[in-house]
């Protein structure tokens, strides 16, 4: 049945053919874009035109939204979202001081996209709030809404979703999740949408991975993290200039020569020692996470399902141990590399997501 739809448009492709096949339904649909208020001197970072390029939420990308709506003939609304943004920059920057690998991605869809923003759409009388995500909805035979993998396994963003409030999943609308990326351009482009090519977001929306450092620092008010790289058996071999350069599992960047691979293997903010080690030091069989949210009943004592650990891994077969209602262990059936604390572990069983919480 037609409904109104408020939907998050973020001036790319995705979002802007959603909105179509949205409207192409019978829907009333009203575009929201989010504003992250970045764009301005204090924060240099968002001023690269190259890089507004490859992010989002930028001036540009609020113009390219507002002409999609105004060619689909919709209500376009951009919405003030600066103190939002700023305590998740406030996020972002804590956790890297805490030698964490924060994922704001995650945290946004959470509490903005599927929070404040869900909370806005009904204060105007929407009955869904939609986005261009690839995932998708499947109505299961007891009448409850799973959410599961997208079609295009090369794009599937189910894994960002895992903290979405269970209640508001029936609420939702993912247009675009039984499509293929390829599929969704040919679509822009016969609808004549100039953002039919426009390149897919790779960066943060309120700062560039190039401007990364320079952003955590500035917002830290000078306060150091600079300090020792040594080796898992304790050998100081060099220097560094601050751990929120670092993550678990890194290799590149490491600025010393050891004559063979070493990686990340763990950081300690309390002494800022960044500790190297070789691969098979890295290796781990498992993994505890907090701050759980289950999208289905889970169950009171353990059992089998694949696990995600970073948006580009792959869901590998473990079991779960639940630890209380909020936290749960994973043990994995073979060794995994590059757990890092901050990162998200997502549970599935198939192409369903079952809930997740943030690795310890």
């Amino acid at each position: 049945m037609a409904a109104k739809i408020a939907i998050a448009m973020s001036g790319g492709v995705d979002s802007s053919v959603a909105a179509w096949l949205l409207k192409d339904a019978g829907h009333e649909v009203v575009g929201l874009f989010l504003r992250h208020g970045f764009d301005s001197e204090k924060e240099p970072a968002c001023r690269d035109t190259a890089v507004r390029r490859r992010g989002c939420c930028s001036a540009d990308d609020a113009t390219d939204a507002r002409r999609v709506a105004a060619m689909l003939d919709i209500p376009f609304y951009a919405v003030d979202f600066h103190d939002a943004f700023e305590q998740l920059a406030a996020y972002f920057v804590d956790e890297y001081a805490a030698g964490r690998t924060p994922n704001p991605c995650i945290v946004c869809n959470t509490r903005l996209k599927f929070g404040k923003l869900f909370d806005y759409a009904q204060s105007i009388g929407a009955q869904y709030i939609a986005t261009g995500h690839h995932a998708r909805l499947v109505t299961q035979r007891n009448g409850a809404t799973a959410l599961c993998r997208g079609e295009d396994p090369e794009k599937d963003q189910s894994y960002v979703l895992f903290g979405i409030p269970r209640h508001r999943i029936a609420r939702l609308r993912f247009p675009i999740g039984d499509f293929r990326k390829e599929q969704i351009r040919a679509v822009a482009a016969d609808l004549g949408l100039r953002v039919a090519e426009k390149p897919d977001s790779q960066e943060l929306c309120f700062v560039s991975k190039e401007r990364r450092l320079e952003f955590v620092r500035s917002r830290r008010g000078g306060a150091g993290s600079a300090g020792n790289l040594v080796t898992t058996d304790g050998v100081v071999v060099g220097r560094h200039d601050g751990i929120e350069r670092f993550t678990v599992g890194q290799r590149k960047g490491l600025r010393v020569a050891l004559g063979e691979p070493f990686f990340v293997v763990r950081i300690e903010p309390e002494t800022n020692q960044v500790v190297l080690g070789r691969i098979e030091e890295l290796a781990r069989d498992t993994l505890t996470a907090g701050a759980a949210n289950w999208l289905v009943d889970p169950p009171e004592h353990s059992w089998r399902c694949e696990v995600k650990i970073r948006y580009r891994s792959r869901a590998e077969p473990a079991t779960v141990v639940p630890l209380g209602a909020d936290r749960f262990e994973v043990h994995f059936d073979q060794p995994r590399y590059g757990v890092a604390p901050g990162q998200a572990a997502v549970c599935y069983t198939g192409e369903q997501v079952l809930g997740g919480g943030w690795i310890e």
